[in-house]
């Protein structure tokens, strides 16, 4: 069984080192590694990591929190693909997409951002268009978007007040990035957690800028 986990860790050279020390004498394997965010003396990883069959997830959180100074934010299963070229994989795919970036996107972020589900998306909350949506989107019929039509990158936590109950309870965390100047976006949500961080909504950003601009380049 493959989880994320993610940990805030003190920013200091052997941390990491420690982690991954007392997560293999647990028997637990470290898959790969993501540094979210630095700063303050602190660090934020994501840790995907492989748990074998006779272990329970808490021990995932003993092992990590062994290690001085060491907390545990998320921890949630992981089923998506193993590997480190996440956003090389998107970039290669959206150079002869065209006309299809759309669809490029909400298939291919959330592999890059591990969450659940990508939509794109046009229009207003009242005057909705899916443009693209990944296999686990959920349907947006009558889920209020408040925050449309988006001209700035936004962090959407589960806890704001057009959220529907459900998706609260849910604990569905979203950021959203505009993809043009003419209303698209691109909207992001994961389950359970982890909440998306400020580096990510900015990676986000980014992308979805490299994206809007290869699909403007002539054809080859």
């Amino acid at each position: 069984m493959s989880y994320l986990l993610r940990l805030v860790v003190p920013d200091r050279p052997g941390t990491l080192g420690a982690v991954a020390t007392a997560l293999g004498a647990a028997g637990i394997d470290i898959v790969s590694v993501d540094v979210l965010e630095r700063g303050n003396g602190v660090a934020v990883d994501d840790v995907v990591v492989e748990l074998p069959t006779d272990r329970v997830a808490d021990s995932l959180i003993t092992a990590a929190t062994s290690v001085p100074g060491v907390q545990v934010e998320s921890l949630r299963p992981f089923a998506g693909p193993m590997d480190t070229h996440r956003e090389l994989d998107l970039l290669e795919a959206l150079a002869p997409a065209g006309v299809g970036t759309a669809k490029v996107l909400a298939a291919e972020l959330p592999r890059v951002f591990r969450s659940g589900w990508a939509v794109v998306l046009a229009g207003t909350s009242a005057d909705l268009t899916v443009l693209a949506a990944s296999d686990a989107a959920p349907v947006l019929d009558g889920v209020p978007l408040p925050w449309l039509p988006l001209t700035t990158p936004l962090l959407l936590p589960s806890d704001a007040e057009w959220v529907p109950l459900r998706w609260q309870e849910m604990a569905v965390e979203m950021m959203a990035a505009p993809l043009d100047p003419d209303g698209t976006a691109v909207l992001l949500g994961r389950s359970g957690g982890p909440v998306f961080r400020r580096s990510e909504l900015l990676r986000l950003a980014h992308l979805t800028g490299l994206a809007a601009t290869v699909a403007r380049l002539p054809p080859a």
